[in-house]
């Protein structure tokens, strides 16, 4: 996929290697989550103080792994979640790389050479120390470093790094996630992990059961996590620093014979109108499975109780 050239925030956004911007400090790979393992591969880029040179993250579309199996791959974070990170991190420019044949068909040597240096015009290189290049991933961190050493471009390596004794990666927030262990998927990430959509009407459901929900749109790339009720905060996009405590129910509400997998949000203690509004939902901690009840009054029972939980959690960590 070629991206058409704009500036989405302040963040250069191009997959046209005869439009990219030059010369290049880089930190290379997927960065699908930016967590905090990505975090240190970026910061010596971030931190770059030579004049003229633009401080960029170089990656791939599609996947190597979705390109290889011809699966599409859920992301922890799509294209414009990313971009919103990468400019908070003080990053100018994403290239993504169009991923094809010919790509994968460059030796370790030309793919240093011939892409990141002629047409990148790469002046820094900053990897992981797990970082694979080259056809059939035969290049590491160490040959790029050597490689590089001759051109004269300097290559920094950076640690893996471990929460708990456990490696960080997008792999493992997948599966903390798909468990619904949310602390420690946040834990790994260095901040809550966000569901973005924009409120579109639904059946009104929870308005009729007196618990209004915001009905989200949700792109469909976007990694969910498992199933069931979460306690969730809830910034509104156009509200800048506005934040409020509140349900997420994801799933196919049983209790109604739901068909379609919906992604529904009750903000607590609030009132207005949502609709057509875009919101970022920070999960926080997961509550419960979703379940199938024998009548509505059960279930709005139970809505009552996951509201009080909500408050109790909340009261907890505002404190810890």
């Amino acid at each position: 996929m070629l991206l058409n050239l704009e500036y989405f925030n302040s963040v250069w956004v191009t997959s046209l290697t005869n439009q990219i911007l030059q010369p290049n400090a880089i930190a290379l790979g997927n960065f699908d989550g930016l967590h905090q393992g990505h975090i240190e591969v970026l910061k010596p880029v971030i931190k770059t103080e030579k004049e003229k040179i633009y401080k960029t993250v170089v990656s791939f579309t599609p996947h190597p792994q979705e390109f290889f199996t011809g699966q599409q791959r859920k992301l922890l974070t799509p294209l414009a979640e990313k971009i919103s990170y990468l400019e908070k991190l003080g990053l100018e420019q994403l290239i993504l790389l169009p991923f094809d044949r010919e790509l994968a068909n460059l030796s370790p040597e030309d793919f240093l050479k011939e892409l990141l240096v002629k047409k990148l015009a790469v002046r820094f290189i900053s990897v992981g120390e797990d970082f694979r290049f080259g056809y059939q991933r035969s290049g590491d961190a160490k040959l790029l470093r050597a490689i590089a050493h001759t051109l004269g471009i300097e290559v920094e390596i950076t640690n893996l790094k471990n929460q708990k004794d456990v490696r960080i990666s997008s792999s493992e927030i997948r599966q903390a996630l798909t468990l619904g262990e949310i602390e420690k998927a946040n834990a790994m990430l260095g901040r809550e992990y966000s569901i973005l959509g924009k409120v579109i009407k639904g059946q009104q459901l929870g308005q009729k059961l007196g618990f209004p929900t915001a009905n989200l749109e949700i792109l469909p790339v976007k990694f969910l996590p498992k199933q069931g009720v979460y306690l969730v905060r809830v910034e509104l996009i156009n509200q800048p620093h506005s934040s409020h405590l509140g349900l997420m129910n994801i799933g196919y509400r049983p209790t109604v014979n739901g068909q379609n997998l919906t992604v529904e949000t009750h903000l607590l203690d609030w009132s207005g109108d949502l609709y057509n509004q875009t919101l970022s939902v920070n999960l926080i901690k997961f509550l419960r499975p979703e379940q199938k009840f024998d009548s509505l009054e059960a279930l709005k029972a139970q809505i009552n109780a996951d509201i009080q939980t909500a408050r109790k959690l909340n009261l907890t960590i505002s404190h810890e």
